[in-house]
């Protein structure tokens, strides 16, 4: 045991929440820590996720980033929120109120990227499929109750919003200093999130080894060691790098991109602020006469 270092205590399979309901249960031995909580670390080092969204909370909506952006940063609020309360307790209804999030958030940077430069009704239908995709797995999941069926739904949900992404800010991106501050920060937070992947999969595959070294290092250094809990921290900083990303390039699909640039909290936490504010406000109200004029002429065709 290292110097200063605490002895774990045996693990319990029955702590206050009671016996563990959930489908899967992690490396993290359970209730080692406190009574009160199944997985510490896994459930702590959700903060780093809450926080993260909280702040992305509000920079889009002080920064009039767009309400799609408020509700992506408020969905995977839900995530972090859901993920502390199943690490916390290992039962099965927290577990959902983690996982089926996950999907629900995605779907609305999903739509967000596969609905630009159609029409309200395209839009609308995109929407509509994705709904309708959403539920039809929600549904299959509840009765396989298969984690590979998450997971998988998850990571073709972010394959496709990557891929169309890159594709939008090819096209509609043409500054190359802009398109490579863009790029810089989208594959820092997919490497970020890749990163958290691969923690969390040595902490499937090495679990025995990672038991067995924690215990003889002691608490705290073997909280080191808690690959779900990195999982966590580099995943919700991932997920925040790549918001930040499709907040940006939206700006420029939407042309107001003049009136944004990134800036950095505490030097490597990037941000989309708005440098002009009076500008932006006067290119929303033409944004908004432009739109009122095209629903008027489509009416006056559907008349004629």
């Amino acid at each position: 045991m290292l110097p200063f270092a605490f002895e774990y205590p045996p693990e319990q399979n029955n702590g206050y929440w009671g016996v563990p309901t959930s489908t899967i249960d992690w490396c993290e031995e359970n209730y080692v820590v406190s009574t009160y909580v199944a997985e510490a670390l896994n459930t702590v080092t959700n903060s780093v996720f809450i926080a993260l969204a909280l702040f992305s909370t509000f920079s889009s909506y002080k920064n009039k980033l767009g309400t799609r952006f408020v509700f992506s940063s408020l969905g995977f609020f839900l995530v972090g929120v859901g993920s502390w309360l199943f690490h916390m307790t290992l039962q099965y209804h927290y577990q959902l109120l983690d996982e089926l999030p996950m999907i629900y958030a995605t779907c609305i940077p999903f739509w967000s990227v596969f609905s630009e430069f159609k029409t309200r009704n395209q839009s609308i239908a995109v929407g509509v499929g994705i709904f309708t995709a959403a539920n039809t797995l929600t549904v299959i999941y509840l009765y396989f109750k298969d984690p590979t069926i998450h997971q998988v739904a998850y990571a073709l949900l972010n394959a496709g919003i990557i891929f169309q992404s890159i594709n939008l800010t090819y096209k509609h991106v043409k500054d190359p200093r802009k398109r490579s501050e863009l790029f810089s920060v989208m594959i820092t937070g997919v490497c970020t999130f890749l990163l958290g992947y691969l923690l969390w999969n040595m902490d499937i595959h090495f679990c025995s080894f990672a038991r067995s070294t924690r215990r003889s290092w002691g608490m705290p250094y073997g909280f080191l060691l808690e690959g779900h809990g990195w999982w966590h921290i580099f995943t919700g900083t991932g997920v925040y790098y790549y918001l930040v990303y499709e907040e940006y390039l939206r700006c420029f699909l939407r042309g107001s991109d003049p009136y944004y640039r990134f800036s950095y909290v505490l030097g490597f936490l990037p941000m989309v602020e708005c440098i002009d504010k009076v500008g932006l406000s006067k290119f929303n109200a033409i944004q908004e006469l432009a739109r009122k004029d095209r629903q008027f002429l489509a009416a006056e065709k559907k008349k004629q």
